[in-house]
């Protein structure tokens, strides 16, 4: 089992935890996660171009000229794609689907091979706890910089904490999602992952 330091929020160290060799320590496959990043990104993106077809187009209505005797090709309309100002053949519509789906079974190994990544790059911080009485930014800054995070963080948090969420959501390059939300994007896009020891325990829970 892999053993990592557990810190307070002082950036005191107070001891050590052991992760889950099935969910931290496998064999990282690097082809998963390139696939499930690619898959985030594209579920991401939103059909925004749009192109106008012949029949969008304004004007074209009268023929440009007689169909014969004039020695020149056949034309029924000047907004044809073949002329200049014409409609576009096979644009984009701005109804494109972009989506793509992952396999359950390859998503959790893109997720354990990232997290697995995290551990031997030393990038994993474990939290024996994350409180705030009240969303208060300077006090995550300062707690962030106890730890030496650098600056771009992923919380991990056991659930949904208003104070820690409210408090991080100013601060550039601070993320903050949930034990049972995490995605491969998300993690390998960090300096350092930081995460509770609950969080830990659910994590251990939903992908072992």
């Amino acid at each position: 089992m892999p053993k990592v330091a557990l810190y307070n929020q002082q950036g005191e160290q107070i001891g050590d935890v052991e992760l889950a060799d099935s969910v931290f320590a496998v064999q990282v496959n690097e082809a998963a996660m390139h696939q499930a990043v690619v898959a985030y990104l594209a579920n991401q993106r939103t059909a925004r171009a749009k192109t106008k077809t012949r029949t969008e187009v304004r004007g074209g209505g009268r023929k440009p000229w007689r169909q014969k005797g004039t020695g020149r090709a056949r034309h029924g309309s000047i907004r044809s794609p073949l002329w200049r100002g014409g409609g576009v053949t096979f644009g984009p519509d701005g109804r494109e689907n972009y989506k793509q789906v992952l396999p359950k079974k390859m998503k959790r190994v893109a997720i354990k091979s990232a997290l697995t990544a995290k551990v031997n790059a030393g990038s994993l911080i474990v939290l024996d706890a994350l409180n705030m009485d009240a969303p208060k930014t300077k006090e995550m800054v300062k707690i962030l910089e106890n730890l030496k995070t650098g600056r771009k963080v992923l919380l991990v948090l056991e659930g949904i904490q208003e104070n820690v969420i409210k408090s991080a959501r100013n601060i550039p390059g601070v993320k903050t999602t949930q034990a049972g939300q995490l995605n491969v994007y998300d993690i390998l896009n960090t300096d350092n992952l930081v995460i509770t020891r609950d969080a830990v325990t659910q994590v251990e829970e939903v992908f072992a």
